[in-house]
């Protein structure tokens, strides 16, 4: 409960023309005879010929009265009150009277607004998004298609009511025959006991599975347990050829390790020994190109004597040239396989 609540209730009462005086210290504490006079004065605001208990002296009476009182504002204004905050008869109760009030004073002041004033209102009052309605439209539209829905059936079940309301009287005035009644009973316990039966079974039926499951849970957790066990046995045991495989194993390494030092050593000398071949045969052919050449230029200046016995000197020269380079060639592939040997007893 706020000051405000207490003071727009006082303003709109007084506006309503409440015959008594309400107080801002009225509802400090419950105040049930005010709250009652209240509450039949917006009564009869409502609706002047309605009867509602005027009793309040006992509790069962206040309890009626609040009942009647939150049942006709319901069913006539709308309004849905707290019984149990009315019948504090506190500042809870002016809040729910207040909803009360509200609506009997909004009428009030709208009786009082003149045409003038209706015309004098700004228009932005009627503007409306188009898209916040839309969503109330279709909805409006699908209880417009569900209430046309339910009226024909409505209408369809009323129509059979004239043949269905002389069956129904006719199994009314019908005597009860006991024995049928008796025999209908029977068969509808006996339809219970095997039922009861039958669920019983089932629950016998999981159980011995809940058991059955409970024994394989068990048996599989021994298994796990021993696996366990027995890996950390293994783990802890030591194989019996362990030291010699870890001997062999760097033996092997260090195998490995000389290996590849030879390996990378006569690629290199096998790449040398290409460089010094190709080397030797440009020299070889170089020499070869020089004494062509000094032997056209003795061709010139000599005559023909001369250019015969050049030419069979000539023809001599490069065969013997050739075989001192071939000469001078093995004698350094020699040299170089004795310093691939010398090398290859160094590395090792």
């Amino acid at each position: 409960m706020s000051f405000r609540e207490i003071r727009n209730f006082i303003e709109q009462m007084r506006t309503l023309e409440y015959p008594g005086s309400i107080s801002m210290e009225s509802f400090r504490r419950p105040n049930f005879p005010l709250l009652a006079d209240i509450l039949k004065f917006l009564v009869k605001s409502f609706e002047s010929h309605v009867n509602i208990p005027t009793d309040v002296a006992t509790e069962a009476s206040r309890v009626t009265f609040i009942r009647a009182v939150a049942q006709f504002m319901v069913t006539k204004a709308h309004v849905k009150l707290n019984l149990k905050h009315l019948y504090q008869a506190d500042g809870y109760a002016v809040r729910e009277m207040l909803k009360i009030t509200s609506q009997l004073y909004g009428a009030l002041s709208d009786e009082h607004v003149t045409p003038d004033d209706q015309v004098a209102v700004d228009d932005s009052e009627f503007k409306f998004d188009r898209g916040s309605w839309m969503s109330d439209l279709k909805a409006a539209r699908q209880l417009t298609s569900e209430v046309m829905a339910s009226g024909a059936s409505l209408c369809d079940l009323l129509g059979e009511e004239v043949a269905l309301r002389e069956k129904r009287t006719a199994a009314i005035s019908r005597p009860l025959d006991i024995s049928e009644t008796e025999k209908a009973f029977e068969d509808a316990l006996k339809e219970v006991l095997l039922s009861a039966e039958r669920t019983g079974e089932l629950l016998r039926i999981v159980e011995s599975d809940v058991a059955i499951l409970d024994a394989k849970i068990e048996q599989k957790m021994k298994e796990v347990e021993w696996t366990q066990t027995r890996l950390q046995t293994c783990q802890s045991i030591r194989p019996v050829y362990m030291d010699e495989y870890e001997k062999i194993e760097a033996e092997l390494e260090k195998s490995h390790e000389n290996y590849v030092v030879k390996f990378k050593c006569l690629t290199h000398l096998e790449c040398l020994m290409d460089q010094y071949s190709k080397v030797e045969k440009q020299k070889l052919q170089e020499a070869v190109n020089a004494r062509r050449t000094m032997a056209r230029f003795s061709k010139w200046g000599a005559g023909a004597d001369e250019d015969s016995d050049s030419e069979n000197s000539e023809d001599e020269d490069p065969g013997d040239h050739r075989e001192e380079c071939r000469q001078a060639t093995g004698d350094s592939f020699i040299k170089a396989l004795l310093g691939n040997k010398v090398s290859e007893v160094s590395v090792t």
